[in-house]
């Protein structure tokens, strides 16, 4: 804990992470990839301590009766860990694009004109829940040569310090400035007010965590923001579908993982295949406890299946994010009301088409204006380390800058560099 009042603090986390930033831009690949490596071995020889650290946080979280969902979310195993391991290890072994020049073209005057990659410089990582996500934005943030400030939910407080000791240690014995790397130590919520508003210091916020959060954030920040509001993901039924297909994907979509904002929220079927397919599916999910909140046509074909706990939707249940055992669930004519549908309700975060018409697959790709639109596939594999970026900073639903998992080429900028040979413009 620091004794120094929160804007003296902060004030020091900002000017430690400019100055870190500065050595990080200029270093080299091969001692970034020596520190990922490192912060790979540190945290496979480290679980058993660890998952100590973690246990007295989710001891406090059940004290405090946070809710199973979040409990969920704070909760650190041995596969989390091996995956944020895999995660460093895959970014060092992914080329370098920092100081990479694009696109050099050649003016009529003479000179050459490109764009190079640079990092952003220092971000600011603001989350809750999940104490994994310190070592997944500390992991990009050393790959893209950046430094950065995180601060946690106050649920994974110890989780998240034994974690980012571990990130110190392996920058500082890999040659690089361990505050290149900064967690904030306190839990006092006015941090977070201060980081947002200091753009000497600061040049990107990153907000990862609950509405309340990421609105607040938002509208209040002097920074630019990267975020994504809410995780109401789609799965389309399509006709023509494989519905064995269907079936598996609408299950492992909506119960392989309750908790995380890429798992599908809201199932459109259409007419003419949802006789076969919703009681099938609907079975799947009063086995499993998911409550079915449908509209009219899907409640009439689900209602009498022995266990299922079917409820009438609500306007509002096409927006929700439950992050829970409960899907709603909609009859659709065809494809062009499933993407109407879609393109109303959707948070943009992640949807998914199930078809077996090209035509139709290539239609919902071009006209679901989503994050990440998907065909043939579940939405749980809308996340960074799925899609090979090795980690993910969070999931961006805005159009400018980065969109969709957030990886290393969403951590740095573009700047235009000219060559010359003595031209004069004229």
């Amino acid at each position: 804990m620091t004794a120094l009042p929160v804007s003296d603090y902060s004030e020091d986390l900002g000017r430690q992470a400019r100055a870190a930033s500065v050595l990080m831009a200029r270093s080299s690949a091969a001692l970034r990839n020596l520190a990922l490596r490192h912060l790979a071995a540190l945290l496979r020889g480290n679980l058993a301590a660890l998952q100590v650290d973690n246990a007295l946080d989710l001891e406090k979280a059940r004290a405090t009766g946070l809710a199973g969902p979040l409990l969920d979310r704070l909760r650190l195993t041995a596969k989390d860990l091996e995956t944020c391991a895999l995660g460093c290890e895959q970014l060092a072994a992914m080329p370098d694009v920092i100081g990479e020049i694009s696109g050099l073209r050649q003016q009529p005057s003479g000179i050459r004109v490109g764009q190079m990659r640079v990092p952003v410089g220092v971000f600011g990582m603001i989350f809750e829940s999940r104490p994994n996500v310190t070592v997944e934005a500390s992991s990009l943030s050393i790959k893209s040569g950046n430094a950065c400030i995180l601060r946690g939910g106050s649920e994974a407080i110890e989780s998240n310090k034994a974690l980012a000791r571990l990130v110190q240690q392996a920058l500082a014995e890999s040659g690089l400035p361990q505050d290149a790397v900064q967690l904030v130590q306190v839990t006092d919520r006015s941090v977070v007010d201060q980081l947002i508003s200091m753009p000497q210091y600061i040049d990107l916020i990153i907000p990862r965590g609950g509405k309340g959060l990421i609105e607040h954030i938002s509208r209040s920040a002097r920074v630019p923001v990267i975020k994504h509001l809410d995780g109401n993901c789609h799965v389309y039924v399509d006709d023509p579908c494989d519905i064995e297909m269907a079936i598996r994907v609408a299950d492992n979509a909506k119960t392989q993982k309750y908790s995380p904002c890429n798992a599908m929220e809201s199932l459109l079927v259409a007419r003419a295949v949802a006789a076969d397919f919703l009681p099938r599916i609907g079975a799947v999910y009063a086995a499993k406890g998911v409550q079915m909140r449908c509209d009219a046509q899907s409640a009439a074909l689900l209602s009498q299946l022995p266990g299922a706990d079917v409820q009438s939707a609500s306007e509002q249940d096409w927006f929700e994010e439950y992050l829970a055992p409960i899907v709603s669930i909609r009859v659709v004519d065809a494809l062009e009301q499933a993407i109407a549908h879609i393109n109303r309700y959707s948070s943009h975060h992640t949807d998914a088409i199930i078809t077996r018409d090209h035509m139709h697959a290539q239609t919902f790709l071009r006209e679901v204006d989503s994050a990440s639109v998907m065909v043939n596939a579940s939405t749980r594999f809308a996340d960074g380390f799925e899609y090979g970026l090795g980690a993910e900073i969070g999931i961006s639903t805005d159009k400018f800058h980065a969109r969709g998992p957030v990886g290393i080429e969403g951590l740095t900028s573009l700047k235009y560099v000219v060559l010359g040979n003595g031209e004069l413009r004229a």
